[in-house]
């Protein structure tokens, strides 16, 4: 394992996409609890992916236009339905304690996992990613790849729950303001929106 390895792989997590911005809005509306939870499914939901890639199902996403658009428009059905959802439901920008009862601990998982799930071009971009750090021709490289792909994960997990707890930590100051948490819903909402357009240009 390189620096470059570890700040590249720093720069793609942390750069905010449909994960982040779902562990934010869980941190500012559920509180810590939430928070964690999204983050911790939202990481490992990173692993289907790694599989997939070391196992060659990367290859037929790659190569079979079909199977990459039917994941594709899969995740941007979802993406577009979480806008939607965001949108409507005004009870979902409302502080709850910690231990209250908030957002069930399911709907959260659930929603934290399948985001990422149906995203194809996480598996693409391991594919991608990983071979430029791990000579693919020498003896171990299957292992190599995958103790790469568990940092790539462990990252995630560790800037999501700090992207989580940040925004659990301002939620009654940002939330307990009703036109700021109007704002949040709608940059939410649009965050959501146009991340599914883009994953609708995208290509194999």
């Amino acid at each position: 394992m390189t620096v470059a390895f570890l700040l590249t792989t720093l720069v793609v997590v942390a750069t905010p996409g449909a994960g982040v911005l779902f562990t934010l809005s869980a941190g500012l509306t559920g509180g810590h609890r939430a928070a964690l939870l999204a983050a911790v499914s939202g990481a490992l939901a990173t692993l289907p992916h790694l599989v997939a890639a070391v196992t060659g199902l990367a290859a037929l996403l790659h190569s079979s236009a079909l199977a990459f658009d039917l994941i594709k428009y899969l995740g941007v059905g979802y993406l577009l339905w979480l806008a939607l959802a965001t949108l409507r439901e005004r009870g979902a920008f409302t502080v709850v304690d910690d231990d209250g009862p908030g957002r069930p601990a399911r709907q959260i998982i659930g929603s934290a996992v399948a985001m990422n799930l149906l995203n194809p071009k996480l598996t693409i971009f391991f594919v991608a990613f990983l071979p430029q750090f791990v000579d693919t021709g020498t003896p171990g490289a299957l292992g190599r790849m995958l103790g790469l792909g568990a940092v790539f994960t462990a990252t995630t997990l560790v800037v999501f729950v700090g992207y989580g707890l940040g925004a659990a930590a301002v939620r009654r100051r940002v939330l307990d303001r009703p036109r700021v948490a109007d704002w949040l819903r709608r940059c939410f909402a649009g965050s959501f929106l146009g991340l599914g357009l883009l994953l609708a240009r995208a290509e194999a």
